[in-house]
């Protein structure tokens, strides 16, 4: 996997969808009874009871379901999970049904899912298939207009789906805390300008991929006390950009510091460490080059917003 999503720009130029609104949730008490879910789509989704039996086709929404105390029976890229989301780890019974952006259609529905949970666009055209089977409820996964209340509604639309709106509760009241206490920690450092980025080799080119402001891991970032020093273009959904070496010359502010995610090929370390370019840039000479542990994943839930938080703040103080 040369890097998770988005690799090139017209993948990052994908348009936002799905509704801002806030979801519709039920009342706890018809726990028993049906459940009617609105998501991302305003659709109103009917479950004859909260869902236990669940397929998820995307990693974040795994990772949410999984801090929800369900344990999918079925998700997408299971391997990959493992290798890029360390922040809830799947059981080894989790059946892998596909690609995140082709799943089996069949694979799916011989795991008799009470529901299945996947995220705007991966597969859109998926949707009415899995529909003639079983309920499909689709998160809106990214919006870079609004990524924290984004994240909140995607938990309670998951969370309803599967009964655990209390648990839902406590995920993002752990994640609230954690963020307090981590921008309490970095009090000395407010204002502190960072630059955040993934990177793949184009033949022997480094390409960069910045996650501007707006992004999840920015948006972590910035409820930390710092600011986000990429001001290049990036899309609505996501708030990613794409540069390369070069690139990196604007950000000439020398109090900067560089994050970085590669939880396979790093090739900040392999691609650019000869670079000449690369060496002279502030961040690089000043030490201030920081990688993310092997398993951040930068699209995640409230859990990878954590993990995330707490290797700022032990890279800061």
């Amino acid at each position: 996997m040369r890097v998770p999503v988005l690799v090139a720009v017209a993948a990052i130029a994908l348009t936002a969808c799905g509704t801002t609104e806030t979801p519709q949730t039920q009342p706890t008490e018809n726990a028993g009874g049906p459940v009617t879910v609105t998501d991302a789509r305003g659709k109103a989704v009917e479950l004859k009871s909260a869902a236990k039996r669940v397929v998820v086709l995307e990693w974040g929404e795994a990772e949410v379901v999984a801090s929800l105390g369900v344990m999918p029976v079925g998700a997408a890229d299971t391997a990959g999970y493992k290798t890029w989301d360390s922040a809830v780890a799947l059981d080894a019974s989790v059946k892998d049904v596909g690609k995140r952006g082709e799943p089996s259609v069949d694979a799916i529905v011989a795991l008799d899912p009470d529901v299945v949970i996947m995220a705007a666009e991966r597969d859109s055209t998926v949707v009415p298939q899995l529909e003639k089977y079983v309920p499909v409820v689709v998160t809106k996964s990214s919006d870079a207009a609004r990524n924290f209340d984004r994240l909140r509604e995607d938990v309670k639309i998951i969370a309803q789906a599967l009964g655990k709106t209390a648990e839902a509760d406590k995920l993002l009241s752990e994640m609230d805390t954690k963020l307090a206490d981590g921008k309490k920690a970095l009090a000395a450092k407010a204002g502190t300008p960072f630059f955040m980025a993934d990177g793949w080799l184009e033949g022997s080119t480094v390409s960069i991929r910045p996650f501007g402001k707006g992004s999840l891991v920015s948006d972590t970032a910035e409820q930390l006390g710092l600011k986000n020093a990429w001001t290049g273009q990036v899309d609505a959904q996501w708030g990613l950009g794409q540069t390369d070496v070069e690139g990196l010359t604007a950000l000439s502010d020398p109090n900067t510091v560089l994050f970085y995610s590669a939880s396979e090929d790093d090739v900040f370390t392999t691609g650019l460490a000869q670079n000449p370019v690369w060496q002279r840039l502030p961040f690089v000479s000043a030490k201030k080059v920081y990688k993310l542990e092997p398993g951040t994943w930068t699209f995640g839930g409230p859990k990878s917003v954590g993990h995330i938080a707490d290797q700022i703040v032990k890279a800061l103080a």
